[in-house]
This record gives structure tokens, sequence and C-alpha cells, in this order.
């Protein structure tokens, strides 16, 4: 009989001891601001600051475009610039929209080209604490000029295009990510009675910042 009171004392003891060293362990966390406690064993793991959902950021983007010069592309031009803006939403840890608008350019001698894209498009993202790789894709408006005068060519028209992307995110903090980004651009607009393939690839460095 008592054995047993002595068993069962120690174990009020120890479940005591233990009680306090966890109650002391979660006042120190409040009382001196540091990070909260670990999840419990088994718990899902919440995603980074930058990945919470319903987040709203802008981003930009300064580059080159490459044309494609294959089929009915721009043959024989150049290597030119592009640019964009826009605002975005993290929509779930794994999924963003976007809306963008930008422009990219290129010459031949005389010849010059400019194209600017209004568009709405989708990242899939594959979350991370500090680098998060990403592949997109998006339809819109592109405006579309060019000036041709070895062909007599100089004229201006809006038609349907789309784009298909890839890139990445290295978060510097919750707030600020610097941004790489190729993208495929895709438009077929008729100058002059001739359709005339204004694609190619924009390759640009750029931010993306969180509100």
């Amino acid at each position: 009989m008592r054995k047993s009171a002595v068993l069962c004392l120690v174990g009020v003891l120890c479940a005591a001891l233990v009680s306090t060293a966890l109650a002391d362990r979660y006042d120190r966390y409040e009382k001196y601001g540091g990070p909260p406690p670990p999840p419990p064993r088994g718990a899902p793991v919440p995603p980074p600051p930058h990945a919470v959902y319903g987040q709203l950021y802008f981003f930009g983007h300064l580059g080159l475009f490459e044309p494609n010069s294959s089929g009915g592309g721009l043959k024989g031009y150049d290597s030119g610039g592009a640019f964009d803006i826009g605002f975005g939403s993290r929509v779930s840890p794994n999924l963003a929209i976007d809306g963008t608008f930008g422009m990219y350019f290129s010459e031949a001698g005389p010849n010059e080209l400019w194209v600017a894209p209004l568009t709405g498009g989708f990242r899939l993202i594959l979350p991370g604490p500090v680098v998060e790789p990403y592949v997109g894709g998006g339809v819109g408006l592109y405006f579309a000029n060019l000036d041709e005068p070895t062909s007599g060519i100089n004229d201006s028209d809006t038609t349907f295009g789309g784009y298909l992307s890839m890139g990445v995110d290295a978060w510097l903090n919750p707030r600020m990510a610097l941004n790489f980004e190729g993208k495929y651009q895709w438009a077929e607009p008729e100058f002059d009675g001739w359709d005339v393939e204004v694609s190619g690839w924009t390759v640009a460095l750029g931010v993306r910042v969180r509100f």
C-alpha cells in the first residue's frame, strides 16, 4: 500500500514538473518575442509568409527579346528589348494569377517592330522558404506596329495572342523577391494584308514586391 502511494506521489510530481517546464517555455516565447513554438508532431507545415492565401503583389521586369525568324516570323530582325509591369495575387501556396502590361521591340536596319501585350494568366508554383520555381501561361490582346520601308509596310493591328512562361523567385525577405523569367510570346497580327508572326522569347530580370 505504501509502495503504491509512493509511486503515485512520484507520478504526480513528475507531471507537475513537466507542466511547469512547458508553461515556462511558452511564457518565455511570449515574454521575449521569440519564434512561436514548433507545431505538434504530424501537423501540416504552414506555408512561408510570402505564400499566404490572398496576398497581393506588384512585379516588374527588364530584359531582352529574341524574335522567332522561322516560318512567317521576323526574318533578319535583331535581338531587341523588353519590359513589363503588373499585379497579381497568391490564390493558394501553389497557384497565383497575374495581370501584365508590357512591350517588346526589335529592328532590322530601317525596319522597326514593337508589340505591347495586355495579358492575364496564371502561375503554378513549387513553394519554398527562399527559392520558388514556377511555370505559367496566359492570353490577352497584343497591340502591334510594324514599319518596314524596305517592303512598304507601315501599319498597326490588335490581335489575340498568348504566352508560356517559366521562372524562379528568390525571396530576400517575406515582402520582396528577385525574379528571373523566360517567356515565349505568340501573336500573329495583320499588317497591310499580310499576316506576320511577331513571336519570340523574352528573357528578363525583375522584382516581386508583396503588399
